[in-house]
């Protein structure tokens, strides 16, 4: 149990994670870009998830924000959806050319912005402040 002055950790860690996202939001604003845009982009050039369905999953968001999102990003000319072979209903999310270079402008700022978190931590330190963060994250999970 913390002491009478100290935090509890979860609100340390909570406030901790909306400064983090916060500063990640406005790093990415400057290229041109937001967490959302960010995380489909990168789930999406993976290659990895074979339908829309699976690439929410894989971003954290249900289907319909997702569907939000994507509408937006081919509306921008950053993507387009394409219909999954043997799936009538399955549609594949791919990279357009304004896409991919946008991806690699947010890429290279998500980059910069994951050097300047860790700054001042060894290598030891980063990994123990996952396993630290798991453990923080099973101990809640349902």
């Amino acid at each position: 149990m913390p002491g009478p002055q100290e935090e509890p950790v979860g609100l340390v860690v909570t406030r901790t994670s909306r400064t983090l996202a916060r500063a990640f939001e406005q790093a990415l604003a400057t290229a041109g870009g937001s967490t959302p845009t960010w995380l489909v982009l990168l789930s999406a050039r993976t290659g990895s998830h074979r339908t829309q369905a699976e690439l929410a999953a894989a971003v954290g968001v249900r289907g319909p924000t997702l569907t939000h999102h994507l509408d937006g990003m081919e509306r921008d000319g950053l993507v387009t959806r394409a219909p999954v072979p043997g799936d009538r209903r399955g549609q594949r999310v791919v990279l357009t050319p304004a896409g991919e270079e946008l991806f690699l402008r947010l890429r290279e700022v998500a980059v910069a912005f994951d050097r300047r978190v860790r700054a001042g931590l060894a290598e030891a330190e980063v990994a123990q402040l996952r396993r630290l963060l798991a453990t923080l994250a099973g101990n809640v999970a349902e």
